[in-house]
């Protein structure tokens, strides 16, 4: 057999499959469309690269023609989005057979509505969730939800229309984003919102010809940026195979409880998948879960496994077999007592903004045996092969072990040469942890990382500090299993008193405290983010528990923190009666922590707020200064920060006194004392603590449906910061309304004959206060807030 073949992609996956289809003996000739730099020009005796044939829905007549015209026998698609579009139905339509499935089978990635109703019906293990194409019917089923949700875009979005958020607001945020702003284009036209599961993935790549299919070695990859799987999300890193927590009974488990299964499925509701079934698994502790169908190769996968099988297994033939619905006449073997890993290569700055057209050297001379290079964002160009994509270039390797492919790898990736690459070096680094663990004995407590005798430590040392915040009814004395709180001491008639409750945390502000080692201040500000939110409701703040999380303790940086939990309940005369401090090796990078609070405070029920039923249109609009940005947007402060190439510890932009650390750390403000004075004289119909979503989305939170906030940003003026940030970021002026406060931290709904008394409480009690609008009449349809004269803020 002499067998001439298309394969359609450019990537590194692609590059995978005709290295691997041009071992065969049976192949005469590669045809990629379009291909890379690391196939152009001759690079191999077989493969062709034809720029020319377009992958798009009005270029498939060309492809086909292309495959009749130079008696292609077997066409391989790569990317998904061709097949989405029925790319394999064109060739079939010209008796050209195809390894990859129809467009009524691709639907299976496609629409990930479609795949989760299918495996409802077919009874396969996958996470709770419920489909939407209706946006109030969605955000409904977020409010009714107990368990932290994944919002999932239903159509393909360049891998990146799965949202995680961590708290509700976030995830009514997300669903915004996908279902209100369309960031995701057409692919949001409906939504999945799914539970949230814990554990290790893993990816099942599946060759079947619709009846008959064979799992390929579960690969484990790495998504994220940098080491320890932090920072944004990438196409892909790295992978290694086959995965250690893919045990035989999980393996058999994933292929009679999932794979089996889903092919079945496919088939009875006619759509048999031929081709590759890429199955995403999550090892939960209740057995693995499905994540999402692909319905072709991954990338860095592929990279991984095919370097897997052995040598006299002939893919070519495998892939025509499963064309033609024969997969059981071929054998597919693999490699013996086998592990492969892949290590990209990616151009410095991925997956933001990054350099094109610089040249790749490779000394093909120096790599270590079994080791291969992969090409995916690369050009040839006036003879020399340069980066052209994120992910420009990958290593791979096969060992006897896993240590041994990783350290082949990382090997033959240094002979790999280009301007500013980028790659992470821990890859399969949760491999070798479980590996370590397992293979040790005989350790206590303190050989895994936790410090029993630090943490005893750390509770004398911050002992005094705490009891400094002892108030009537607490007694602030920590050590024991939990606080307790008098409420008659404290004053209050408990058969007409309710107690209210907050927890919150600090956000993304706790990266900026650790990068630049000052913990103080974001004690403070957990503490503001709970008490302020109490203080709206009308509540007198009482007591306080932090939560403090960390890998390794370090008794002077959780010292410093408690420190400042405590400074921040003096402020608000809230008892510190207790919290916990966990150490948990392994769930945090070095130097890392995060952080939790909850305060519990009291109101008499006649004194709840808001009073939305007493607000009328008139009613004044006081707010009170901020300190700073406060506990928001400090994703977005991160962003601008790194967008304008500063450091933390050059001078702050908008205070030549500070360090840019010292500027941004500073902590939220705490308004309980300043507003208790006109609570308790009932001068107050509501107020609003301005956090996420700025003046735009909290002030409404305290209004009643027929009234509107109207603010007049001319009534005082915006702090420097927010000028500086919206200027250095080029921040549309409507998105910096809805991060920041913008020089408002905290704002009063007042009659206008109260508004004296209140400024004169405000005045007392050193609190700047600017009259900023008043309630109007809401129409049909209207947002529950306007702010007017914003322009040129910057």
């Amino acid at each position: 057999m002499s067998l001439n073949i298309l394969v359609l992609g450019s990537g590194g996956r692609e590059h995978a499959l005709v290295w691997r289809l041009a071992e065969s003996p049976s192949v005469a000739k590669i045809y990629l469309a379009p291909g890379n730099g690391g196939t152009a020009g001759g690079a191999h005796s077989k493969i062709v690269n034809v720029p020319d044939l377009g992958l798009s829905p009005s270029e498939f007549g060309k492809l086909a023609d292309f495959a009749v015209k130079n008696d292609i026998g077997l066409v391989v698609p790569g990317p998904e989005q061709p097949l989405i579009d029925g790319v394999a139905d064109a060739f079939k339509k010209v008796g050209v057979p195809v390894f990859g499935p129809s467009k009524k089978a691709a639907v299976f990635e496609g629409s990930k509505t479609f795949s989760k109703d299918f495996m409802d019906r077919h009874n396969i293990p996958t996470a709770r969730y419920g489909n939407f194409s209706n946006y109030e019917d969605a955000k409904k089923y977020l409010d009714e939800v107990d368990y932290q949700v994944v919002l999932k875009a239903d159509g393909v979005a360049a891998g990146k229309g799965v949202l995680i958020p961590t708290t509700k607001e976030e995830a009514e945020e997300a669903l915004k984003t996908i279902m209100v702003e369309r960031q995701f284009g057409s692919a949001g036209d409906s939504v999945v919102i799914e539970e949230y599961l814990e554990g290790d993935e893993i990816s099942i790549l599946t060759i079947s010809d619709g009846y008959t299919y064979f799992n390929l070695p579960a690969a484990q990859d790495h998504k994220r940026i940098g080491e320890n799987d932090t920072g944004l999300n990438t196409g892909g890193m790295g992978a290694y195979a086959p995965a250690p927590v893919a045990t035989p009974e999980i393996l058999k488990q994933v292929d009679s409880q999932i794979v089996k299964p889903s092919i079945d499925g496919m088939r009875k509701e006619r759509r048999p998948l031929v081709g590759v079934l890429f199955t995403g698994i999550i090892i939960t502790k209740d057995g693995p879960k499905v994540l999402e169908y692909n319905v072709r190769f991954g990338d860095p996968e592929t990279q991984t496994v095919l370097p897997l099988l052995s040598d006299d297994t002939d893919l070519a033939e495998v892939m025509l077999a499963a064309a033609e619905h024969r997969l059981d006449s071929v054998e597919i073997k693999l490699k013996e007592n086998a592990y492969a890993t892949t290590v990209v290569l990616a151009a410095g700055g991925y997956p933001e903004k990054y350099a094109k057209g610089d040249e790749i050297t490779v000394d093909e001379n120096d790599l270590p045996k079994d080791s291969y290079v992969f090409h995916a964002g690369t050009a040839l160009r006036d003879g020399k092969i340069v980066t052209a994509g994120g992910r420009v270039i990958a290593a791979s390797a096969v060992g006897s072990n896993l240590r041994e492919a990783v350290d082949k790898a990382y090997q033959a990736l240094k002979c790999i040469h280009f301007k500013n690459s980028y790659f992470r070096k821990d890859i399969a680094h949760r491999a070798f942890r479980a590996a370590d663990k397992a293979a040790s004995s005989g350790i206590t407590y303190a050989d895994s990382g936790v410090s029993v005798d630090n943490g005893n430590l750390l509770v004398q040392r911050i002992k005094d500090k705490v009891k400094s915040t002892s108030r009537p009814g607490a007694d602030s004395d920590i050590g024991g299993f939990g606080g307790l709180f008098d409420l008659q001491k404290a004053g209050y008639d408990t058969d007409d008193t309710l107690l209210v409750a907050a927890t919150d945390g600090v956000g993304t502000k706790l990266i900026i405290a650790q990068e630049t080692g000052i913990h103080n201040t974001v004690g403070i500000d957990l503490v503001a983010m709970n008490v302020n939110d109490l203080v709206v409701q009308g509540a007198e703040p009482l007591m306080f528990l932090d939560y403090f999380a960390t890998g390794s303790l370090d008794l002077q940086v959780a010292s410093d923190f408690v420190s400042g939990v405590a400074d921040g309940c003096i402020q608000s005369s809230c008892a510190l009666v207790g919290g916990e401090t966990s150490e948990m090796p392994g769930m945090y990078p070095v130097g890392h922590y995060d952080t939790n609070g909850t305060a519990v405070g009291a109101v008499r029920k006649a004194d709840i707020l808001p009073k939305t039923t007493e607000m009328q249109e008139g009613d004044v609009l006081l707010g009170l200064a901020s300190d700073g940005v406060h506990s928001n947007g400090f994703s977005l402060v991160r962003k601008i920060i790194e967008h304008a190439g500063l450091s933390w510890d050059q001078k702050c932009p908008w205070d030549s006194e500070k360090t840019l650390g010292e500027g941004i750390l500073v902590p939220t403000k705490i308004y309980v004392k300043q507003v208790t004075p006109s609570i308790k004289e009932k001068l107050l119909l509501g107020l609003a603590h301005i956090t996420g979503g700025g003046l735009v989305e909290n002030i409404p939170r305290a209004l009643p449906p027929h009234l509107q906030a109207k603010v007049d940003m001319s009534t005082w003026d915006v702090p420097q910061v927010f000028r500086w940030f919206g200027k250095a970021g080029n921040v549309p002026v409507d998105d910096i309304l809805r991060t920041f406060n913008m020089g408002i931290g905290m704002v009063l709904i007042v009659k206008r004959e109260n508004v004296p008394k209140v400024k004169q409480h405000l005045l007392e009690a050193q609190q700047a206060a600017y009259e900023i609008g008043s309630l109007v009449a809401r129409e049909e349809g209207q947002p529950g807030c306007i702010v007017e004269n914003a322009v040129n803020l910057y």
